[in-house]
């Protein structure tokens, strides 16, 4: 009986792992990327990145933030002999829930919520993908135990501001924070299929603790929206995260290899708007600069609901009853 061809992405896996061990590959070195693997194989990017996610798997790879995938050190023992990795019957003793989500969470923190399996898990503990489902019920639950997690590193200021727009301000930048050290986060979210997460609740809570005066439905609107705005400026940081990897270039070299592509299309005098800012500092927009502009406008927006109109705006209604003549009595 004719053996039957591996498949696409083993083959490729293969002739990687030949680079690897005829040392055309030293360890450090970066591994094709996926594109690259697409040009050079000519298959489909699913099938590329099932390749790189096979190699970090079999302990070939791995990922380094700010450079892409690279050829991973040998593992050794104390004297010298590679670590065997475990076997799928062997034991799993050391394993735990919440190891397993610690687990889950530093492989998305550098590789992104997209490389997340709980073969990739596994391999971080050096067991097969069975063991974890001991633990969890499969990715979606370990997806949402992580996120839950996460917010459960948050620590809250004490004392707690008792300002409402103070405790607001707060909570958005506890949020903003949080999706820093988490890219994979602020994507994760849904507002529209929230997930059931106490720890994520319970700072949104915090966070809305002294708005008075405001029925139950404008108060959750109030809390939706400002952590929608939070969640939807953060949600760039896992694709920047990604792109980083695949390009090896962070977001400054990225910008400035585009520089001459930007400035071809602003000579057409069309776009007098990004024009204005062009040779400007790149620091002046920045993910920071927009969140800190965007959260500003959204206090004071809030404020006129939750306090009512400023003064400075009654005043202006008041001299548009009586006249203009009124100004100068």
């Amino acid at each position: 009986m004719e053996r039957s061809s591996p498949p696409p992405y083993r083959r490729i896996v293969d002739a990687i792992r030949h680079r690897i061990d005829t040392g055309e590959l030293a360890p450090g070195d970066r591994v094709p990327s996926t594109r690259r693997i697409t040009q050079e194989w000519g298959v489909a990017m699913a099938t590329a990145t099932k390749v790189l996610t096979t190699l970090r798997q079999e302990g070939l790879v791995r990922a380094v933030p700010g450079v892409g995938t690279v050829v991973a050190e040998p593992r050794r023992t104390g004297r010298g002999a590679p670590v065997r990795e475990r076997r799928p019957g062997e034991t799993d003793s050391g394993l735990s829930r919440d190891r397993v989500v610690r687990a889950g969470i530093k492989v998305a923190d550098a590789e992104g919520l997209r490389a997340l399996s709980m073969r990739r898990v596994a391999a971080e503990f050096g067991v097969s993908s069975m063991a974890l489902y001991r633990h969890v019920a499969g990715k979606d639950e370990l997806v949402l135990l992580m996120a839950d997690a996460a917010f459960d590193d948050i620590e809250l200021p004490e004392p707690a501001p008792d300002d409402w727009r103070a405790r607001m301000e707060a909570g958005a930048r506890l949020q903003w924070e949080l999706y820093r050290r988490h890219p994979w986060l602020a994507q994760y979210l849904s507002l529209t299929r929230p997930q059931p997460m106490p720890r994520a609740m319970a700072l949104i809570e915090w966070t809305m603790a002294r708005v008075r005066g405001t029925d139950p439905v404008t108060l959750i609107h109030l809390a939706l929206t400002l952590l929608g705005f939070v969640r939807a400026t953060a949600a760039g940081f896992e694709d920047d995260l990604e792109a980083e990897q695949e390009t090896g270039m962070d977001q400054g070299q990225w910008m400035a290899t585009m520089e001459p592509v930007f400035e071809g299309i602003l000579a057409s005098g069309s776009y007098p708007m990004y024009a204005g800012v062009s040779g400007t500092d790149a620091d002046l927009v920045t993910p920071d600069s927009l969140f800190e502009f965007g959260l500003a406008r959204l206090l004071d927006g809030m404020a006129t609901l939750v306090d009512g109109p400023r003064p400075a705006a009654a005043e202006s209604r008041a001299v548009h009853d009586h006249g203009p003549h009124e100004r100068h009595l």
